[in-house]
This record gives C-alpha cells, structure tokens and sequence, in this order.
C-alpha cells in the first residue's frame, strides 16, 4: 500500500480547497486539503484517512475508492490507479459510471446561482451544490436506496413537491423507462439488477409500469416546492447528460422576471444562510 499512501498524500496537496467549496485564508502548514476537509468530502473517519495515508490500512472498499476519487477530483486515468494501487480492480465499463469527473465538478461549481446536482444514469445522487440542498433538503444524510431517486419516488413519493397530473405521468413513466434502458447498457450491473427487483417487488406502480417495457430518457418536468423556506416556487426541471459518462446533471430554472425568479433570489440568500447555521451547529 505504499504506493497508494503516497499518491493520496500527493494528490490531496494538490487540491485548492476554494476549488471545493472550503473558505479561503487561515494558516495551512501544507498546500491543499486537511486532512480532516478530505474525510469529510468522502463521508469517512480522519482516523480512517490517516490510516490510508500512513499505509496502515488494506483492502479499501470500491466505494470508498469512488468517493475519494470524486473528493480529490480525479481524472478517470488517476482514479483506474487509485484502484489498482489499492489492490482493487477499477470500475468496468459493464457497471453503472459513478465518477464525476473535474470537468464536471468545475460546472457545479461555476452554477451556483441556480439549484443544481448530478445523478447517475440509475439515479442515484452523487452531488450538488449548496441551493440544491436549500431548495430540496440536504441530501448528505441519504445512503443506500434513500439515495436513489427512483426508490424515493415509488416507495416515498415527494413530500413538499407538487406536480401537474401530466408531469407527474411523465416523469413516473420517463423514470422507469430510465432505468430499462440503463439495464441494457449496463446488464453485468448487479446492484442495478437488485434496485428493479426491489423495486418491482415493493412498488405495484413500479412493476405494471416496468411490464410495458417503455425506453426513454427523463429530460424535463415541471415542479412546485411547497416546502421552502421562502414559500411555494414553482419551477422548469432539465436534465443534461454529460457526453462520455453517462452521468445526469439536473438544473431548476425560474421564469425570468417572475415572482418564482425572485423567490428563488431570495432563497439564494436565506436558504444557504440556513444551511451554513445547520452546518456551524452540527460542527460544535
């Protein structure tokens, strides 16, 4: 694990902790991240970190591999030998892609003035940024299924959003026909294979929905949050694919000049001071 130890060390000197949404200033002792701001941004202990980093720790997990490959904003090349140096073999294109790659983590945060996160081709979330969280609830508590949009929809529905009967079809309709057509990309995927089963055994909606064997792709709805802290705002929801990684990037616009625009101005404010004042009281 020597190997490995050093390019965690290296390639955490590396990153600018502004470039990852950390405030600028205070006395670093070294370039780059803490090691306490990598832990955070992976969902891991510091003591666990320091392990890696100290070569005291073998046989890593695929997802913690992921989830510092994504913290530290590797390229694909660089995350294939994370996992490699880790005695890990890297994700094969026959599963579901879960990296988010620089390039794209630039794009988050370049849009911060609009509610912005990406997916995976499954939906599952993977990122967003600050307006997102404000606008939907902070996603950071959600692991597992709860983090698939998918799941959530079927088993949970959206409490605090409201859709018109048409969009409220088609985005239960386009979902499912998402994850089919994902099925046929990535058919050695198993834990795919056991969202549809799970799905299908706990949704009645789901599973007549699945039977009709429906291809497309989600690409836009229309929404009202009805739970922020700024009142209703109704909004136009579109998805990007990001060309190469079949990853979904889903963005929340108002009408310009409208009153959801201002209200949605106006959550830019409150809704990200609420969610530091959360933060700042969960640190202490």
């Amino acid at each position: 694990m020597e190997e490995f130890a050093s390019v965690l060390r290296a390639w955490r000197d590396r990153v600018d902790p502004v470039e990852v949404g950390l405030p600028a200033g205070g006395v670093r002792r070294a370039p780059g991240l803490r090691r306490e701001e990598l832990a955070a941004l992976a969902g891991v202990s510091v003591d666990y970190v320091v392990r890696l980093e100290q070569g005291r720790s073998t046989h890593p997990s695929p997802q913690l591999l992921g989830a510092l490959a994504n913290a530290l904003r590797l390229s694909d090349e660089e995350r294939d030998h994370l996992h490699r140096v880790a005695g890990v073999a890297p994700p094969p294109a026959t599963v579901v892609p879960r990296h988010v790659a620089p390039g794209v983590q630039r794009l988050i945060d370049r849009l911060g003035d609009v509610p912005l996160a990406v997916f995976t081709a499954t939906w599952d979330i993977l990122l967003w940024n600050g307006l997102w969280a404000a606008l939907t609830g902070d996603p950071s508590g959600r692991h597992g299924l709860d983090a698939n949009l998918v799941w959530r929809h079927f088993t949970a529905g959206h409490p605090g959003t409201e859709f018109d009967d048409r969009h409220e079809e088609e985005f239960s309709a386009d979902l499912v026909a998402d994850l089919r057509a994902a099925l046929g990309r990535y058919p050695a995927d198993a834990a795919l294979a056991d969202l549809v089963a799970r799905l299908r055994a706990a949704s009645p909606d789901f599973a007549e929905r699945w039977s009709t064997a429906r291809i497309a792709e989600h690409r836009s709805s229309r929404k009202t949050m009805t739970d922020t802290p700024v009142g209703r705002i109704t909004l136009d929801c579109d998805v990007l694919t990001v060309p190469g990684s079949d990853l979904r990037i889903v963005v929340y616009t108002a009408v310009p000049g409208s009153e959801d625009a201002s209200r949605l101005d106006l959550l830019r404010v409150t809704g990200l001071q609420r969610l530091h004042a959360t933060a700042v009281e969960q640190a202490g």
